[in-house]
């Protein structure tokens, strides 16, 4: 890796980390200069402003963060529909790590920011919608397959994309639930059978 990749990653290392412990209205270049060790003026080598920095690391938390890199619609059957809904929304559910718990915070971040930034609330409406309608595509596949009813199949994966959101929410801010059995009993509220379970 050339010199320059070297620092800016760093600089996008550096940056999230501040952005996670103080915010991204709060991080200064100079902060992250710091914390890299280097010059605040050597930054800007590398980003013109802080907001191409911010832009970047958008692009970088949420490379891998759409619905299919989660679920694998195109793999599901009638006898494995409930297990893949299940297990798909345990992987977006955080993992305990502190890598993740910064992830989350700095998308709380992003939230905030999208509140008065039309470019972050676009992004942001985008993925969203990605797993909206993710969710409705696995759901009418469902039907299809026959495990799912054909009534309401937009408020249902409403529903489970508004549920596993909110479980990563709380579970960032560590409020005491069983979000495994919430994620299940969210997944069969879906399904024509709910006899089943997923251990």
């Amino acid at each position: 890796m050339k010199k320059k990749e070297l620092t800016t990653n760093q600089i996008i290392e550096a940056a999230f980390e501040l952005f996670a412990e103080h915010g991204i209205e709060r991080t200064s270049l100079s902060m992250i200069a710091g914390k890299v060790g280097i010059t605040k003026p050597s930054i800007y080598y590398h980003f013109s402003t802080k907001e191409e920095l911010v832009s970047r690391i958008y692009s970088h938390l949420f490379e891998n963060h759409y619905f299919d890199s989660y679920f694998q619609a195109d793999l599901v059957t009638a006898g494995n529909f409930r297990e893949a809904l299940y297990k798909g929304g345990l992987k977006m559910l955080p993992d305990g790590s502190k890598e993740h718990a910064a992830s989350l915070r700095v998308l709380s971040e992003f939230m905030l920011l999208a509140e008065r930034d039309e470019q972050y609330r676009s992004l942001l409406g985008n993925m969203q919608h990605n797993f909206l309608n993710g969710f409705h595509n696995l759901l009418m596949r469902g039907v299809e397959l026959g495990v799912v009813a054909p009534q309401n199949v937009v408020y249902k994966a409403h529903m489970l994309a508004l549920v596993i959101d909110n479980l990563s929410r709380c579970m960032m801010m560590k409020v005491a639930m069983e979000y495994h059995e919430v994620w299940k009993e969210t997944v069969n509220s879906v399904l024509l059978e709910t006899r089943g379970n997923n251990e």
